[in-house]
């Protein structure tokens, strides 16, 4: 029902809308169409539907609100400044200027009140699937006297349109993701022109095929009652996620650009603005009008939850023996003193990372309580299958063992949903060369530092008979082009165990990349500190002529050829390097430690050379497509092997000789 008298609600709407068109304007960019004709739904959510407390905009208890459609973020920055959630009237004064709260597409941790990083089409409702995901994965693990909220997703044609929002639908219809209520702003309207140009499609039978409830409220844009009593309605399903279409129209009520394509962006400038305004009894020649008892009615919507936040913190303190598991969740952290679980193995041993990773994640399950995991139809063959624990179902909502589908984009994204709401340390798996498919997924983790681990086996040319298709060359590289993200490549078993504890520890996102074939586990390998410094003499000698440094498999290829080198007279000191982004976090000091300058370097790694630049003079690396043959038999054709190292080695040498 209405918080307020109906004549200040619209007039609220109005300030919203006025808002929608100030910002962009002032900034000369931004999106006021969808913002526009969204403003009323914004005002029935903000006021009559969600529960929130705008004194802790990160209660934990919290409904979450995803604008998947981030390119009408003004609305979003519009309701956390009217409710009281941080932002001033200054801020949307700065609406895309360097340094301000209030970017150009919503940022997790950039700006209170917005839960995930949105702006690519299609990522936000994957991100909010993830985020029903853990809600209920809390509610049936805890209890619903400390987790009872939903998801509200704002969704575009756009994002209906992107192919992630296919793999991420199918999926939360087949979960029964009661909790999850996706609003389809059907505006039909593209920047190209309408979207009678490229969509013809049913959206409404669409996800009722997935399995959703859905909603059909027609022209009830303007229609505040409508509005609140279709998602009243989404709010009884109790099987079914809920998808409510709302047909709306762009840039509403502008006498000139309604209905228009180009009020997408930017199109509504001084006169369109001023007759806007007019037709809704704002003062013309005012930018930011924003009425004080406008304002305070706003600000009383978003404290109405207090009483509540207040109810549950009584509730987690009742816990009892579940408090810490409950709060370590929340965190995203083990149980003190969890990683004394993590597993070994001896020097000499042979063990796939892949395989070694398995023995971590479930050595994990009963230390680090909000782990979940799964693959994407490979978990078995990526190491993320969970044994003795019970599959995450709509009939078995609190499982560790998620199983996505052949759906890696939208498992990426559904990481980071999760991973962003709390709750749950999400892993998920596939080969390696199919991160390709969750790149822009990878990349959102990484901007708004989503604590998501990716996990990416069959690493290199060693997949063997697949062929090139399936044997990653560039990925690695590419992985480590992206800010923020920690790559980790182990050599071994003991390392594997190290990268994990970081990996859980971490705040940000962390990729594991392992192999499929066995490797041997290597002597000085279980060095406590090694990964965390990012690289780390393995194995030594007095004085060394040439440095060897290797990453995964190749390390053990290193350890070999320093020893044919040794035979011939040349001492060599292998470092393994398991994840530069951590070794280049370290002082100089450090560095040249491990890396000395003056000393001859060459690197070892079964993918494209591109960058090793950085940190050696000579790069061994495959800088073309692999071939359908046993693994072995591939690494050796190119030159993945002892004799080839040393000889490049002593090329290396000679080459530094013969400089004058």
């Amino acid at each position: 029902m209405a918080a307020f008298p109906a004549a200040l609600e619209a007039q609220g709407i109005s300030v919203i809308r006025g808002l929608a068109m100030d910002a962009p304007h002032q900034a000369r960019s931004g999106h006021q169409g969808t913002a526009m004709a969204m403003a009323p739904l914004a005002h029935v959510l903000w006021t009559r539907i969600m529960r929130y407390d705008a004194d802790d905009p990160s209660w934990p208890d919290r409904d979450r609100f995803v604008l998947s459609a981030g390119h009408a973020s003004i609305l979003l920055y519009s309701m956390l400044h009217l409710t009281g959630q941080g932002l001033s009237l200054d801020d949307l004064r700065d609406f895309r200027q360097w340094g301000s709260s209030t970017p150009g597409h919503p940022e997790a941790g950039h700006t209170a009140g917005v839960e995930v990083t949105t702006g690519p089409l299609g990522q936000g409702i994957a991100n909010a699937v993830g985020m029903a995901v853990a809600e209920r994965w809390l509610r049936h693990r805890f209890g619903a006297d400390v987790c009872d909220h939903r998801v509200f997703a704002l969704c575009s044609d756009g994002d209906l349109s992107e192919g992630i929002s296919h793999e991420a639908s199918s999926l939360a219809g087949h979960q029964q993701l009661d909790r999850l209520i996706c609003i389809y702003d059907d505006n039909r309207i593209t920047i190209d022109g309408s979207t009678d140009l490229s969509l013809s499609d049913d959206a409404a039978q669409r996800f009722a095929a997935y399995g959703w409830h859905v909603v059909n409220l027609g022209e009830a844009a303007e229609d505040l009652d409508a509005l609140e009593e279709g998602i009243r309605s989404a709010m009884a399903v109790d099987d079914a996620p809920s998808l409510i279409i709302v047909r709306s129209h762009v840039a509403y009520p502008s006498p000139g650009q309604t209905d228009n394509h180009e009020a997408h962006g930017y199109s509504l400038f001084d006169d369109e603005i001023a007759a806007t305004k007019a037709v809704m009894g704002l003062p013309a020649d005012e930018s930011f009008f924003v009425p004080a008892d406008v304002v305070e009615a706003y600000r009383a919507a978003g404290r109405r939850g207090a009483p509540e936040r207040a109810a549950w913190q009584k509730q987690v303190e009742a816990l009892g023996p579940q408090r810490s598991e409950y709060e370590a969740c929340l965190a995203g952290r083990g149980l003190p003193g969890w990683e004394n679980k993590l597993p070994s193995w001896p020097a000499g041993e042979s063990v796939a990372t892949r395989k070694a990773s398995s023995a971590c994640l479930n050595a994990m399950v009963d230390v680090v309580p909000g782990l979940v995991a799964g693959g994407a139809d490979l978990t078995g063959n990526t190491g993320t299958s969970l044994a003795d624990t019970e599959p995450l179902t709509s009939t078995h909502p609190a499982g560790r063992q998620l199983y996505f589908g052949i759906r890696e984009h939208a498992m990426g994204a559904l990481l980071n949903g999760a991973a962003l709401h709390g709750g749950l340390v999400p892993v998920g798996g596939t080969f390696l060369v199919f991160s390709d498919y969750m790149r822009p997924a990878v990349r959102l983790a990484a901007l708004s530092g989503a604590h998501s681990v990716f996990v990416w086996s069959h690493d290199s040319v060693g997949v063997g008979e697949d062929g090139p298709t399936h044997q990653p060359i560039e990925h690695v590289m590419s992985l480590r082009a992206i800010p923020g993200l920690r790559v980790f490549r182990p050599a071994d078993g003991n390392e594997v165990a190290q990268a994990w504890r970081l990996a859980v520890d971490h705040d940000g996102p962390s990729a594991m990349i392992l192999t499929r074939q066995n490797v041997p586990t290597l002597e000085g390998s279980s060095a406590t500190d090694g990964v965390a410094r990012g690289a780390y003499t393995l194995a030594d000698c007095s004085d060394p002529d040439v440095i060897l440094v290797g990453t995964g498999s190749e390390v053990s290829v290193c350890v070999d050829a320093a020893a044919a080198l040794s035979q011939k007279g040349v001492a060599a000191r292998v470092v393994s390097m398991p994840c530069w982004e951590l070794f280049a976090e370290q002082d100089r000091s450090y560095q040249d430690a491990v890396l000395p300058a003056g000393v001859p370097k060459l690197s070892v790694e079964a993918g494209v050379s591109l960058g090793w630049e950085r940190w050696v003079d000579l790069p061994v690396g495959i800088d073309r497509f692999g071939a359908s043959a046993p693994g072995s038999v591939v690494l050796d054709k190119l030159g993945m092997n002892p004799d080839n190292v040393a000889a490049q080695a002593t090329s290396l040498l000679k080459s530094e000789e013969q400089r004058p």
